[in-house]
């Protein structure tokens, strides 16, 4: 059963329903005091029926509750997710909203846990599995994705293309010929705009692309064991790279260690740049060229979103990259 966008009202969906109005405008408004399955079955009806959702007056946020892949809550991924993190809850301090934290995995009994923060809108940071952001979405509370792109949710990236292709580019002026590139799981959107990034520069450089010298960590393993792996890998091949771009800075840090312990020098045998610019790039054998992300103001950017956004309206924020030239590159 449908009707005309916008001909629908809470008293039809709630004949249809077979509740009273104000159940229907608890549910909408996603207000406590009612059980998930009622609102689940009002939020269907109503989208059934072809109610229009931008009529809903939108409400103060109050709570916040900033989520985080479990692959994401691990030692390797902080020195980028807690910077982001400390962004979003600064942002709330300034707009006297209270901010909750949790990591989640598609396991995880999601709508429980939600239930107990009670949060008027979600900031996602990370890759999510898009099922499980389905069902974050089936709670009718306002979403924004942090460091994560999909169709039909309002998000803020950093410029990850540009980055790959400023890394890349910068490795072919300082006159490198073999730039390899290791990357992560390219089901993440930043990983994969930063590998289009070193693609698109070896191609505007008119060098081809060898897929010999890209590798992927492998899956399974810890992030220290599959650099290291993926590193050792690359330097087995009878023409090794002369340069390496890496999809972050933890896995740059542990290919350059790797190619230390193998008798390289860098940079003069192999130059390395990574990505993110985490506190611990400058701390390396060699600092690390990196590209720099201002990542607590990603966080901020993500709450203001949310706070700021056109009701259901999906837009998409891109935050700029500065390439940092330390001497993981230039003697």
């Amino acid at each position: 059963m449908t009707a005309a966008t916008g001909a629908v009202t809470i008293r039809d969906i709630a004949r249809v329903a077979g509740v009273s109005a104000g159940t229907i405008s608890r549910a909408l408004k996603n207000e406590p005091g009612l059980t998930e399955s009622t609102r689940q079955m009002v939020l269907n009806t109503a989208r059934d029926l072809g109610y229009d959702f931008c009529k809903l007056r939108p409400k103060r946020l109050r709570r916040l509750t900033f989520l985080l892949h479990r692959q994401h809550n691990t030692a390797a991924s902080s020195p980028f997710y807690s910077p982001v993190l400390h962004g979003a809850e600064e942002a709330c301090r300034k707009q006297g909203i209270v901010l909750s934290f949790m990591a989640v995995g598609p396991a995880d009994g999601l709508a429980d846990q939600l239930r107990i923060h009670a949060p008027d809108g979600i900031v996602c940071a990370g890759f999510f599995e898009p099922e499980l952001l389905t069902a974050l979405r089936d709670t009718g509370k306002p979403i924004v994705l942090i460091d994560m792109k999909l169709r039909g949710y309002s998000s803020v990236n950093p410029d990850n293309m540009m980055g790959g292709y400023l890394a890349t580019r910068h490795l072919i002026e300082r006159g490198r010929e073999r730039v390899g590139f290791i990357c992560g799981s390219l089901s993440h959107y930043s990983i994969r705009e930063r590998a289009r990034g070193y693609r698109q520069a070896l191609f505007d450089a008119g060098i081809l692309a060898d897929p010999r010298l890209e590798a992927s960590l492998p899956d399974g393993v810890d992030l220290e064991t599959g650099a290291w792996e993926a590193m050792e890998n690359l330097l087995a091949l009878p023409k090794p790279p002369d340069a390496l771009f890496c999809y972050n800075d933890s896995t740059a840090l542990v290919a350059m260690r790797c190619c230390l312990a193998r008798g390289l020098k860098v940079p003069h045998d192999i130059s390395i740049v990574g990505f993110d610019d985490i506190s611990t790039a400058v701390l390396g054998h060699r600092p690390l060229t990196t590209l720099r992300i201002n990542k607590k103001e990603l966080g901020a950017m993500g709450v203001e979103l949310l706070l700021n956004g056109r009701t259901g309206a999906v837009e998409e924020r891109i935050s700029p990259v500065e390439l940092v030239v330390r001497a993981s590159t230039v003697c």
